[in-house]
């Protein structure tokens, strides 16, 4: 049995809360999230301690200690991705392959010194939303592979800086990595994005509360669809993830990463200027 350590800003989370038994399930045992280390308890919940007691996991003093005790390595701290350089140095040091949860980094130049630090050493790393993986979004990013995507509208719940990139993310995976520039339309309660491509396509971003995730498509021939994220796919993720732990193979390229963190970064600079166009590093 592999085993995989859980390295978190504190453990009890809700992503720490859930993947240990879905990676159980999804491979049948031979995967096991058997230590883990969180840098500080949480503020409003289980210690770190009690959080393993209840899961069963042991905790360890260091983060060392996790990467030494380790086949694989899972960097968490979803909400506080301003700690996942702190949190990962080690991991990406180690030569394990290594998943760094979401929100991968606070900025594009975070973003860039993580992939660095693992390409150094050899380490494999990815990072990506759960919502990559829904199946209604695969469907609709094979059928438009070689089309010109027209519009593309994704709407989710939550905080933008937390849930900025369950839009971003397939808004990248099916346009690409050449957006230009970026344009804020919305407002501080409803943020909302156009986001312009090098060759003319846009992608339109809009950030609701309490709506479903959706993406609809207008086809250069006039043909459109629409694509609900309704399926379980946190299912289709973990499968990806420990596919991804047995190969080393990352399944999704660090350039779409890096992209779509530049678009949260430079989607937040751009709501100082509402309905001004913000230029995208190159």
């Amino acid at each position: 049995m592999a085993t995989i350590g859980f390295i978190d800003y504190y453990l009890d989370e809700w992503h720490a809360e859930n993947l240990p038994a879905w990676i159980a399930e999804a491979t049948g045992g031979e995967m096991k999230a058997a230590c883990a280390y969180g840098l500080i308890d949480s503020p409003n919940g289980l210690s770190n301690a009690d959080w393993c007691r209840k899961h069963g996991i042991a905790l360890l003093d260091s983060i060392e200690a996790v990467v030494e005790s380790s086949d694989y390595l899972i960097v968490l701290s979803p909400d506080h991705p301003e700690f996942h350089e702190r949190l990962a140095a080690l991991p990406l040091a180690s030569g394990k392959p290594t998943y760094v949860d979401k929100t991968f980094a606070p900025d594009r130049a975070a973003a860039i010194r993580l992939f660095e630090a693992a390409e150094a050493s050899g380490t494999p790393m990815f990072s990506s939303s759960a919502l990559r993986f829904a199946e209604e979004y695969a469907a609709e990013r094979d059928r438009s592979r070689g089309r010109r995507v027209e519009t593309l509208c994704s709407q989710g719940p939550g905080k933008f800086g937390n849930y900025a990139i369950h839009q971003l993310e397939p808004i990248v995976s099916i346009m690409g990595t050449a957006a230009r520039r970026v344009q804020f339309i919305g407002t501080e309660r409803t943020p909302a994005l156009v986001i312009e491509y090098a060759d003319g396509r846009r992608a339109t971003m809009h950030h609701l509360n309490n709506v479903p995730f959706r993406l609809t498509y207008q086809y250069e021939e006039g043909a459109s669809s629409e694509a609900t994220a309704q399926s379980d796919f946190f299912a289709p993720f973990v499968r990806a993830l420990a596919e991804f732990f047995r190969t080393g193979r990352a399944p999704v390229d660090p350039s779409e990463t890096v992209a779509v963190i530049t678009l949260i970064e430079y989607g937040r600079l751009a709501a100082a200027s509402p309905g001004e166009w913000l230029e995208l590093p190159v």
